[in-house]
């Protein structure tokens, strides 16, 4: 049985990993992401965890423990954000190519600078393509949630590679909010143990990790690593409908859509920013639009399919990005919606960015893109240059 309790993104992160049973846990604070860590000390002086805790001197030697750790046939976590994740750069992709399934949760912050602590997916974004899985979430519950699956699906035989939960610092990290709480019993049914043969260090049964490799055996590994990526999709899916079915939470696996049955126009999300767009798009139906909305959970892999299924024969598109993809001027999550449309008929899309350095997204915003997104439909306007939303309440 479930219990409900007031708990911040920190917290509920905690808590979901916690009740997986990582074997070794090894992480350095930074803010938004240190309280996080602080739990896991605390659940270790408590003796609530029976886990090994690894206090490194940096981010880059958190992930070389996991590495080895993983290697060794743990089951692993760690969490980090921004400057950490930028430090951790060289383990980290070594960890996706050597196919550990590491569990990392980025409590996502800007990168500097200028100098700045506060929210945004531009770290974890910027490393999109270092062949790990990325999961958007929204909310506090959706963290907890994750963390749990997280195991599951990095670990299946068919996946086996790191996997990232991605939740906005300080909006989810250090908000709080209620969240219903799974039993330990329920969790432990729900998640297999973790017991790799893939690779793994063991003097009874020897093998070479990670050796110096020629252009043709990089390219095969590359090749499986590919698979791996495309067979996530089905077991991101399968695992949200299993989780679904046990404790009565259903995520849709790659993308959540609203209110898309009859949508002519549709906002594109990803993160937090989610909710003001939701009542935005509630708005919008009440004076008579029919827009929808699409939220981005996977990013990697990303969902091609259910994206072009989704946006299909729309009127016009509106992707919402916290994030800049320098030299294009353009989000980064605008550039991956245009090229898994750009097989259909062209459609009409207007790029936003907004919400940079923790500012608000809020409701007035989003439906300042609505009436931009309805007009590009009306006139069919193509754009490659992003509007900026910009709060300018109480300056």
């Amino acid at each position: 049985m479930s219990k409900r309790q007031v708990l911040n993104g920190n917290h509920a992160a905690a808590i979901g990993a916690l009740l997986a049973k990582p074997d070794v846990v090894a992480a350095y604070p930074i803010t938004p992401q240190t309280p996080l860590v602080e739990y896991f000390s605390q659940y270790v002086a408590d003796g609530v965890m029976d886990s090994t805790i690894v206090e490194p001197e940096s981010e880059h030697s958190a992930m070389s423990v996991l590495t080895g750790a993983s290697l060794a046939g743990a089951r692993t976590f760690t969490a980090t954000s921004s400057q950490g994740l930028s430090l951790m750069f060289e383990p980290y992709f070594r960890a996706s190519t050597m196919r550990l399934p590491i569990v990392m949760n980025i409590v996502n912050r800007e990168m500097i600078s200028p100098q700045t602590v506060w929210g945004g997916p531009q770290d974890s974004l910027t490393v999109r393509d270092a062949g790990w899985l990325q999961i958007y979430v929204e909310d506090n519950q959706e963290i907890l949630d994750m963390n749990i699956q997280a195991f599951k699906i990095a670990e299946h035989d068919d996946v086996l590679l790191p996997i990232n939960i991605c939740y906005d610092g300080f909006y989810l990290s250090h908000m709080t909010e209620g969240v219903d709480v799974p039993d330990q019993e329920e969790v432990t049914n729900f998640m297999p143990p973790y017991n790799p043969t893939h690779v793994k260090l063991d003097p009874e049964t020897p093998m070479a990790v990670d050796p110096l490799t020629p252009g043709d055996y990089l390219q095969y590994y590359r090749e499986l690593h590919m698979e791996a990526m495309d067979n996530a999709k089905r077991v991101i899916k399968e695992v949200n409908d299993e989780f679904a079915e046990k404790f009565g939470r259903d995520y849709f696996g790659l993308v959540e859509p609203y209110r898309m049955e009859d949508a002519e126009y549709v906002l594109v999300t990803l993160g937090s920013l989610t909710g003001s767009a939701r009542i935005a798009v509630d708005m919008a139906r009440d004076n008579g639009v029919k827009v929808g909305l699409v939220k981005i959970r996977c990013l990697r892999p990303f969902p091609k399919d259910e994206v072009m299924e989704l946006l299909s024969g729309k009127k016009a598109i509106g992707v919402v990005d916290r994030n800049v993809s320098f030299g294009w001027h353009t989000g980064i999550v605008y550039q991956e919606i245009k090229s898994a449309i750009s097989t259909q008929t062209a459609v009409p899309t207007v790029p936003f960015i907004g919400g940079l350095g923790g500012e608000d997204l809020t409701t007035e915003l989003m439906s300042e893109a609505i009436v931009k997104v309805v007009e590009a439909g009306e006139d069919g306007t193509i754009e490659n240059k992003a509007h900026w939303l910009i709060n300018t309440k109480g300056r």
